[in-house]
Formats: structure tokens, sequence, C-alpha cells
């Protein structure tokens, strides 16, 4: 402790940071470097470069905030060493990318969700990797020296980048290659580059709702449409599609139709907004609960999730709501949605009426914990949140026990709908995005869209219909067949209807 309170100079202290973070935190980033590089005397170039650069980068701005800040800046690199702790124990146990996309879903996650992720580890890592720099930075004696040293260097900082940029300006085709995997995993700019890239794109995205051309319901026959939006549900873990377990025993008798699908997107927030947008695109249309609510329609939106675009309807219902009014049902599992469903649904005075249920019943990383005992057929099940350690069978357990108990949710669904002779209805299951179970060293999901494995893209998309006349006859669909088949079953007309992504034909 004594030399801690020895006074030093700032270029030392931001030397021994510099050389810190550079350690650290990026063990993944060289593994990576390493992996993508041919090897020989340009490889070694390109990795000793990189190290060089991100050297004389940490320095460069660890310097200018401790001068400029003084104990604010030494707040600023607290928080980021934290920040840098904990991002590190989700790159090495999750193996995700710091991507903007990837902050969006950090962004848009409660904290009910994320306190599924803690860990003994990642107290370890947040106090061995982000607690001790901090206690060294705030202990340490600091002689920031003048003005004029500032500028010396700063300038040898920022020089040094330079250099190391331009001087191997023929690596820069590879750079560019490798830039989205080789920045989500630099410290400290990989979360907050894309930070600022993620909320620009949301601020740009909300400026203005875009009004889709009016609609009109062309009859007033009484349809009901239930669209479920799934979370995390990989197509390849459904019986229904040559699953070799049983893990649809229920819809399999309920005379469904199961659609090969792909997500356009690997997370939430982009999945479930392909689900409610008329066509690919990256503009904030008006979303299908908002128009089929200004045409007229019962909107109906029940959720135990988050990420969707703003809904802008009247019943809009979290879980906690329906607890609220259903005391007795357990808010810990998605059957709280369908709680007094059928109910709201024939209360209704329109003829037209459309369900969203957005579940959260595949969401890892406890996927135990998503689904009552009773549907725990799959045993031993994983209860640790650090996928990667966990053994891979358990972990597959656990998965596939969430979605027998979305297999029951569809089949209760469907049941409730055929007791309700009177109407004609309709239900849809579709996935938001699929889910890595340690494929490639893969979990969960989030990948960029360019290098996605399949996990994370194929989905379900599962349909049951009272109408007999009412034939599927697309096989290979996407996302985004589900706004114009809902318009179609409802019998609703627009200039925006798209035949071409109907999967209903009379």
């Amino acid at each position: 402790m004594k030399f801690l309170q020895k006074t030093t100079n700032l270029t030392t202290t931001c030397l021994i940071l510099s050389i810190f973070t550079l350690c650290a935190y990026h063990i993944p980033f060289f593994s990576l470097v390493l992996d993508k590089i041919e090897g020989g005397f340009n490889g070694v170039l390109i990795t000793v470069s990189l190290a060089i650069l991100m050297l004389a980068l940490n320095f460069f701005f660890y310097y200018l905030i401790l001068y400029a800040g003084r104990f604010v800046g030494k707040c600023i690199l607290a928080f980021s060493f934290i920040a840098d702790a904990g991002t590190l124990y989700f790159i090495n146990s999750y193996e995700v990318l710091v991507t903007d996309k990837m902050m969006g879903n950090v962004f848009n996650t409660q904290f009910s969700e994320a306190s599924g992720f803690f860990s003994l580890s990642a107290v370890m890592y947040l106090l061995f990797l982000g607690v001790v720099p901090c206690i060294y930075l705030f202990i340490r004696k600091i002689e920031y020296g003048s003005f004029k040293r500032f500028l010396a260097n700063t300038g040898i900082g920022l020089a040094s980048v330079l250099a190391v940029a331009f001087g191997n300006m023929q690596n820069w085709p590879w750079i560019d290659r490798n830039a989205t995997e080789l920045g989500s995993l630099l410290m400290p700019w990989s979360y907050t580059v894309n930070s600022v890239r993620y909320y620009n794109s949301v601020r740009k995205m909300n400026q203005k709702e875009i009004m889709l051309p009016d609609a009109v319901i062309a009859d007033e026959n009484r349809d009901v449409c239930v669209l479920i939006i799934g979370e995390s549900a990989r197509r390849d873990h459904f019986s229904l599609y040559g699953y070799e377990r049983e893990t649809n025993p229920l819809t399999a008798q309920d005379g469904v139709k199961a659609l090969i699908a792909e997500a356009a997107a690997t997370y939430t927030t982009a999945g479930v907004k392909a689900i409610l947008d008329h066509k690919p695109s990256g503009k904030l249309y008006e979303i299908l609960p908002n128009y089929m609510n200004r045409t007229g329609v019962d909107v109906i939106w029940r959720t135990s999730n988050w990420g969707e675009p703003p809904v802008h309807i009247e019943k809009y219902h979290k879980a906690r709501n329906i607890k609220e009014i259903y005391p007795d049902a357990d808010e810990r599992y998605d059957g709280i949605l369908l709680e007094g469903l059928k109910e709201e649904i024939l209360s209704g005075d329109k003829a037209k009426t459309l369900v969203i249920l957005h579940t959260n019943t595949s969401h890892g990383p406890t996927y135990n914990k998503k689904y009552p005992a009773e549907f725990e057929i799959f045993t031993p099940v994983c209860t640790t949140v650090e996928m990667s350690k966990a053994d891979p069978q358990e972990l597959i357990n656990a998965y596939d026990n969430s979605i027998l108990y979305t297999d029951y949710l569809i089949h209760s669904v469907i049941e409730m709908l055929k007791d309700m002779p009177q109407v004609r209805s309709c239900m849809m299951y579709v996935s938001d995005h699929g889910e890595s179970l340690g494929e490639n060293n893969l979990y969960m999901h989030g990948v960029p869209m360019s290098i996605a494995p399949r996990e994370q893209i194929e989905i379900p998309f599962i349909v049951w219909t009272s109408d007999k006349e009412l034939e599927v006859t697309e096989e290979d669909v996407t996302q985004y067949h589900v706004f114009h088949s809902v318009m179609d079953f409802l019998g609703i007309e627009s200039p925006i209807f798209d035949g071409s992504r109907n999967i209903f034909e009379k």
C-alpha cells in the first residue's frame, strides 16, 4: 500500500492502465486475430501493429480524460473498467460480439431478465478486473504536470496511432473485412461506440412513424386471429419439423401446418419488428397492431417480454397487469398470458379481433426457469447461467423442456379457439429468432446476420385455422408473411397488401 501512496506522474499512470487494459481485456480479441490471419511475417506484423495501436489509443484516451477531468476523469475511467470487466464476462461466457445490435439487446433487457445472468464468475470478473484497477486509480497520487507536457504526451500518443495506422495501409483490406468482429471485442470502444450507434439508429427510426394508406374491413364476419410471438425458438428442436425428441406431443394432434421460415434478424427488437412490419425496411412504418387498430379491428396485446416497436392500442397488457386482475395466476410463466383471454375476446363489440401474445418461454440462459415443474420431462437439466461451463446435454434438456411448454401454450390457444365455434379463427406461432446451444462455442443469439449460424436464423412458423376451406399454400416463408396473412384472414383490404406474402388461399 505504501507503493500506491507514492506520487507518480500522469504518463506512468496512463501507461500502466493502458498495458493493463491491453492484457486484461483483450485475450478474446487476439484469439480472433490469430484465428483469422494466415500466419507468416505479415500475420505477425498485423498482430503486433494492432497491439501497439490499441496501447497508443488507450494511452491517448486515458491521458486526455485524466488531465482534463482529474477526479471526474477517474470516475469515468472507473466506470469503463467495471464495464470492461462485465463485457469480458459476457464475451467469454456466451461468445457474444458487442455490436450495436447487441447493445440494443442490453438496453432493452429488463432487470428481471438481466439478473438471470448473475453468477459467481461474474462477481470474480467484476471484482478482480473491474474493482481492482479502480482501487489503483483512486489511491495512486498523480502528478498531472504542465499543459506543455500534456500537449507533448497526447501528441506522441496520437502520432503513434497515426503512424501505426498508415504504416499498415497494405493490411487495411484485411482489417476492413473483419472490422465488425474485431471492433466488437475492443475495450472500451466496443460498447461505447456501438451504444452511440444504437441510439442514433433508434432516434432516426422514432423521429416519425410512417403511416400506411387507409385500409377497410371488407365484411362483417366474426373473425379472430391469435398471433403468438415466440422467443428464441429454433426450428430444429420442434418434433413437428422432424426433431427426434417428442417436443410437440399436443400440437401434433391439432392438425397444425408447420412452415419453413427464416428470421430477419438474430435479436428480439429487430425480429419482432419484422413480424409486425409489412415489408423489410430500416424505417419505422406503422406496425400491424397499430394499423389494425386504426382500421377498426379490436386489438389485444399481452406480453411477458419487451423489445417491440411502439404499440399504440388501448388493450395493452403486461404480465403484471394480468396478475393484478388474476392474483392466483403464476406470473413466472407465459401461461399467465392466457388468463381471462377468452372472456376478453368475446366481450369485444367488433367483428374482427387480433390478439398478439408476446412470450418469453425459451429465453436463455435460465431455460429451466421458463416452465412449470410438470414440464421438466427431459432430465437432468442445466441450472447454471454460465452456459459455456454447462453439460451440453443438460443445457439441451432444459431448452427442450421450454419447447414442450411452448407446445402446451400453442395447444391451449387452439383449444380456446375451438371452444368458440361462433367465430372463425386462426392461430399463428412465429419465433423472433433462433438460439445457439453451444454449436461452434456459440450460445443464445445476437450474432450479426452476415455470420450468424443457422441455429439462430431457422425458426418455426406454425399455423392452425378453424376454416376448413382455407388452405395454407406457402411452404417457405419469412416473418414478413405474418402482416399480409393476418390482413387476408381478417378480411382487411389495403393498397399495401402483398399477395406474394400471404400464406392463405381459398
